[in-house]
């Protein structure tokens, strides 16, 4: 049983017909899945917005239709171009006994302490990670915990992260998630200064040779 839940009525309208459900406070959509037949459906507007708010693309919803319940995922939500209204939903429906592939999110937490005393700054990689996983554990977010960057040029890499049994991970291992690195101006000082060294040496080499 998912913790959201969506009550709607089998929709019999097409097409441009659409226009007069929406102008009656509904949405029209449809659900599909691996192996039922398409179902098109209608919902108040608000109770969709509130859903699609509240569950986003990667949390379960029962879409309860014609007396049957559908354990979905919001897939493809059409908007209005200038308002943002919603126009349309897909409806994804799963079979809780097959895995499926879902982008979650990857949230940052805490903070590099390199980065706290402005020693560093911190690079992020992909926004998004890949898994493959049971419907029922589908996580709505990857939190990374930036704590731990404490030296600089340390990384997380997606090998890092910790995640419960049966869940597997598209990307690559060492794709990197975070890194704390030096500030381009931080890298240029320390150059000239290399620079400006390696030249005190040379002179020093040639006054002594002389």
């Amino acid at each position: 049983m998912a913790e959201f839940k969506l009550a709607g009525d089998v929709r019999t309208t097409t097409g441009k017909k659409n226009r007069a459900l929406r102008k009656q406070g509904l949405v029209p959509g449809v659900v599909y899945g691996p192996t039922d037949q398409p179902v098109s459906v209608q919902f108040p507007y608000r109770e969709v917005e509130v859903i699609l708010m509240r569950a986003g693309g990667t949390n379960l919803i029962d879409v309860e239709v014609g007396g049957n319940t559908y354990p979905s995922l919001a897939r493809e939500v059409q908007r209005d171009v200038v308002r943002g209204d919603i126009l349309h939903v897909d409806f994804l429906a799963v079979d809780l006994s097959q895995k499926i592939r879902v982008d979650v999110p990857v949230i940052m937490e805490g903070r590099s302490p390199l980065v706290a005393s402005r020693e560093a700054i911190l690079i992020t990689g992909p926004s998004t990670l890949t898994l493959e996983v049971y419907p029922q554990d589908i996580r709505d977010r990857i939190l990374v915990d930036l704590t731990p960057l404490d030296t600089m040029g340390a990384e997380i890499l997606v090998k890092d992260l910790k995640f419960k049994e049966g869940v597997t991970v598209i990307n690559e291992p060492n794709e990197m998630i975070a890194k704390v690195v030096q500030p381009a101006a931080a890298r240029r000082a320390e150059a000239d200064a290399m620079v400006a060294a390696e030249g005190e040496a040379a002179e020093g080499e040639a006054e002594a040779a002389e």
